[in-house]
């Protein structure tokens, strides 16, 4: 598959998409391994290809997708929650048609949602599902509820990792959790910063041999990004690395990873879209409080 320029996928708001819906939550053991400066690059490629992409930073409180965009989110999902917004007022659109929605900074965390707040944000989000047909859900990193819920609602879970030791450590204890509590059964993993392709494959099959042996996983080698000078140009300049250095090492991979992730077969189907990802995160996030209150 090339990826090519496409319309603007602004200009089709309000139009059914008329492929399957892909809602992928990408997270990591640790922070610090570009999870989010991936995330944006993603996004750019599959709209290039012609796919409605809508980001959702869900790093809540610490969301950074609009800095690596290069714009100002005026609003985010805190104004939807408790001031009355609507969800195309809180949707940002950045560099290539991509759309954002912020998680903003200060934002409860959906297990201390209300029961009110719980229904405020179903009925908006729903809405949305016409829309687009590609949801890149950027989590915070670790095995926080955060993580847990939104890896536990999308289709699809997508692990970045680096070469080193302690990032494949965390990375192996977040694939554990994901397992035992969000019943997770197949990840995709990219290796970022790897020095050649070589190197990535061998970071892949450390972490791979662990969770092959412990845990009931299967771990998936989507694709790796190299170290690349271009990549901290474009964080500088808050410009998407793909649009900046299409050319570049870091580029052409991601451009491949995008290619490969399309390719992809989700265990989950796209059936129910994105209404049933915003059912499975409020009703996750129901159940959480549920079984606190329990063991309390």
């Amino acid at each position: 598959m090339t990826i090519v320029p496409t319309q603007n996928p602004a200009d089709t708001r309000g139009q059914a998409p008329t492929r399957a819906v892909r809602v992928v939550a990408v997270t990591s053991g640790k922070g610090g391994v570009g999870k989010s400066n991936l995330v944006v690059n993603l996004a750019v490629q599959f709209a290039a290809s012609g796919r409605r992409v809508l980001v959702l930073d869900a790093d809540l409180g610490l969301a950074n997708c609009d800095l690596l965009m290069g714009v100002a989110a005026k609003r985010d999902l805190r104004h939807v929650l408790h001031h009355g917004a609507t969800l195309d007022e809180c949707i940002t659109e950045g560099p290539g048609g991509v759309h954002l929605l912020s998680g903003g900074n200060g934002v409860v965390e959906l297990t201390e949602l209300g029961s009110a707040e719980r229904v405020r944000l179903l009925d908006v989000l729903e809405p949305t599902a016409a829309r687009y047909d590609t949801l890149l859900v950027d989590t915070g990193a670790g095995i926080g509820g955060n993580v847990r819920f939104f890896a536990g609602a999308a289709h699809e879970v997508m692990l970045v990792i680096t070469p080193e030791p302690t990032s494949l450590a965390d990375a192996y204890s977040t694939v554990k959790v994901l397992s035992g509590v969000c019943g997770v059964r197949r990840v995709l993993v990219c290796v970022n910063r790897a020095p050649d392709l070589t190197g990535a494959r061998e970071a892949f099959s450390r972490i791979h041999t662990l969770v092959s042996r412990f845990l009931p996983v299967v771990l998936e080698f989507g694709g790796w990004i190299p170290s690349d000078t271009a990549v901290e140009d474009a964080v500088r300049s808050q410009v998407p690395f793909c649009m900046l250095h299409p050319m570049s090492p870091a580029a052409q991979r991601t451009r491949a990873l995008a290619e490969a992730i399309v390719r992809r077969r989700p265990d989950a189907p796209g059936s129910g879209g994105l209404q049933l990802f915003w059912r499975n995160l409020i009703l996750g996030s129901m159940g959480g409080m549920a079984a606190m209150e329990v063991a309390s």
